[in-house]
This record gives C-alpha cells, structure tokens and sequence, in this order.
C-alpha cells in the first residue's frame, strides 16, 4: 500500500464563534477539537500530519507542540481550502504516496471512516475518493453530483445548487483521500473565480474529473458524523453527541452510569468494571477511578483524582488532584485537595483539606484506617499517620498531630 500522510485544515478564524480563541481548540468533552481528528489519522495509520494553522497559530502549536509527528505549515493569508493546501507545497509537492485532506473542526470523524476512506481508495486505485454522508437536511451542504451510473461528476455547493440538485441529499462533509502527485497537479491549475477570491478545493477535484482520472465517492459518514462546528450552537450539539458516545464506551466496560443525560463525562476519565456514577455526578479531566467503586450523586471530580478500587464518594463532595486509596468513604459535602489517602479512612460530612493559605497550595498525606470526623478541617502541610482518629469539629494544623 502507498505511504499515507494527512493534511489537517486548522487555520480558520471562525468569526460565527464569536471568539478569541482559535476554533480547533474549543472544547468537546474536555478535549480541544483538533485533537480528535488527529486521533482519529492515528488510529486509522496515518502518522505524519501537516496541520494548517493561520489565526492564534502560537496557542494551538503551544497546545500540540510535543507530538513530533506533526509538522506545523501556516497560511499566512486564508484563501480558501485549495490555498490552504498548497501551503504544503515546499513538503510534499514530490511525495509518491497519498495525502488524506481532512477539517479540524469536525471532533465526530471516527478513526473506523477514515479506514474505510483509506481502504476504499486503496481498493478502486483511484486518484481521488471521498467518503460521503446521506443527511434529511442537506443544507449548507454541497452535493454529490452522480451520473446515472453512480459515477462521481462534481460537487455543487449549496448556494451554487439548482432546484433540482438542492433535493439531493448525498452531501460532501470533507473526508477526502488523493494521489498526492495528482492533488498537487490540479491544485496548480484552479483559480480563484468565485465571489469571495479563494481556492477551493473542490475546484481541484473537479479538474481532477475533468482530466478523466478515477474519482470515487464512498458512502461512509454517518449522520452525526458529518457534523461541523461553526458556531456555538454547534459546538453544543457536538459535545452532546460525544458525551453520549463517551457514556456508550464506559457502560460497555461494564461501567453503571445510572442518568446519563444528567451525568457528564471527560473523554479522558478511565472508569473501572462495576464502578457506579450517580445522577449530576460531573467529572472533567484526566480521572481514573477503579473498580467497584460508587460516585455521587452531585460528585466533582476534578483533574488529576484518582480514585483505587471501592471507593465511595457521595452527595456534594468534590475531589481534585488528589489520590484516593482502597475502601476511602466520603460521603458527604466534603473537600479533598492536594492529598494522599491511604486505604480505609472514613472523612466525614463537612470535612475538608485547606490546601490553599492565600498564595501557595499545599499538600496532606493521610496514612490508612485514619478517621476524620465530621467538620474537621486539615490545614495543609499535615502528615496524618495511619490509624489516627480526628474528632469531629477539629481543626488539625500539623503541630497538632501526635505521633507515637
């Protein structure tokens, strides 16, 4: 099979975001959306990655600058999707292999459609394929134009679409897979003849048509797949879809989430067999939580907790860059910042680790089989040593601890 690389396109403004942030580095489910496209050529086998920056370039190179496996190209001036590309040139005008074309802005894409994509191009030899989704509303869509043979002949952008073609509902989302050599060919010969004076890519397949090379259009993309986010509105619809997806993985590993829809869920928390999330139980970060465990209700945990096997965290109490270890219950309405816990400690309702004085935040490490009772509150720094009992309304500086 051809070598493959992949040309991520990150480089928008994205002025219907109404943002200073760059688009690709929004959010979906904890995650920046250009992280999920580049997940996805990962995982489909495609390893080097040039990636189109323009607007708040520094912020998304700062953001994904340790992965040596992309190579960061700017377009200094946006001219469209086709200019964008070109702006690959100096790297790959002569590299025989072929060149996934892909939207940083599309956090839905699977890696399993892009394989499909690679495969199906592999399998026709074919200049050009492009992976295409049927859509009840294909508005703002352009359409596959296919001839009565189901040959690709084109795509009619939206705006540009006759009565006739608007009723098509076979739409181009912008999976594409070329012959890099052929792309590069074609790209050199489009011109910006539209009202806004940009290239676009689409121009570049047509001439690809033209020319007689093979094009193919695979159905492939689901629906919820094809998903673009311009605008906030769609920036929620997305994180819905992957918050759903999220739970989905989760429940399969065996994982009770017991209302979803009233449950939220970092792509990146790893939950254990037989643990149980509870109603309005929110976790944002890199969480890992073992097994047999039960979280929530109203659960926050934040980045960096972890929580061992059989933990129970309950109604109101939130967990930040803390390590829980086996059996720890707290149950209610309490704090844990910054700590270490051994197995088998009891935090009652209330307590808290003040880890914070005002300028620095400190740390607490508690031993196992401690007993903190209600209302107590850690001063940190403390080391509490295993099998330490803390009266209920105590507040516990570390000179305060006696060790034996």
């Amino acid at each position: 099979m051809a070598e493959k690389v992949a040309i991520i396109l990150a480089a928008g403004v994205s002025s219907r975001m109404n943002t200073k942030l760059p688009k690709v580095l929004h959010e979906v489910c904890g995650r920046p959306m250009l992280a999920y496209v580049i997940d996805a050529c990962r995982s489909a086998g495609v390893e080097k990655m040039y990636i189109i920056v323009g607007y708040g370039k520094e912020q998304v190179i700062e953001r994904f600058g340790d992965d040596k496996n992309i190579v960061w190209v700017e377009q200094k001036e946006r001219k469209g999707t086709g200019h964008a590309v070109l702006c690959c040139k100096e790297y790959l005008e002569n590299f025989d292999g072929d060149t996934l074309i892909l939207c940083g802005d599309m956090p839905l894409i699977r890696s399993e459609i892009v394989k499909t994509l690679i495969e199906k191009h592999g399998q026709e030899s074919a200049a050009a394929t492009l992976a295409t989704a049927i859509l009840d509303n294909p508005k703002g869509y352009g359409r596959i134009i296919r001839d009565g043979y189901g040959n690709i002949q084109g795509i009619v952008e939206d705006g540009d679409c006759n009565p006739q073609q608007k009723t098509i509902k076979e739409v181009n989302p912008s999976y594409y897979c070329f012959k890099n050599k052929t792309l590069f060919e074609a790209l050199s010969k489009i011109t910006p003849n539209n009202v806004k004076n940009e290239y676009y890519l689409t121009d570049a397949l047509h001439l690809i048509i033209a020319a007689g090379h093979k094009v193919v259009a695979v159905t492939a993309v689901a629906a919820e797949d094809a998903i673009g986010v311009n605008n906030r509105q769609q920036l929620s619809e997305a994180g819905k879809i992957m918050q759903r997806r999220v739970q989905d993985r989760l429940m399969k590993a065996g994982v009770t989430i017991v209302d979803p829809p009233n449950t939220w869920i970092d792509a990146r928390a790893e939950i254990g067999q037989d643990t149980v999330i509870e109603p309005f139980t929110y976790i944002h970060g890199q969480i890992k939580i073992g097994s047999n465990c039960r979280v929530g209700p109203f659960a926050y945990l934040r980045e960096g907790a972890i929580l061992k096997d059989d933990v129970v965290l309950g109604v109101f109490t939130e967990v930040k860059n803390s390590t829980l270890g086996d059996g720890v219950r707290a149950r209610h309405h309490s704090f844990i910042g910054d700590a270490v816990i051994g197995k088998n400690v009891n935090i009652g309702a209330g307590a808290i680790t003040a880890n914070y004085d005002g300028k620095t935040i400190h740390k607490s490490q508690i031993g196992d089989d401690v007993y903190i009772g209600p209302g107590t509150i850690l001063v940190a720094p403390i080391d509490v040593p295993s099998g330490y009992n803390l009266k209920a309304g105590s507040v516990v500086n570390a000179g305060d601890i006696k060790k034996s």
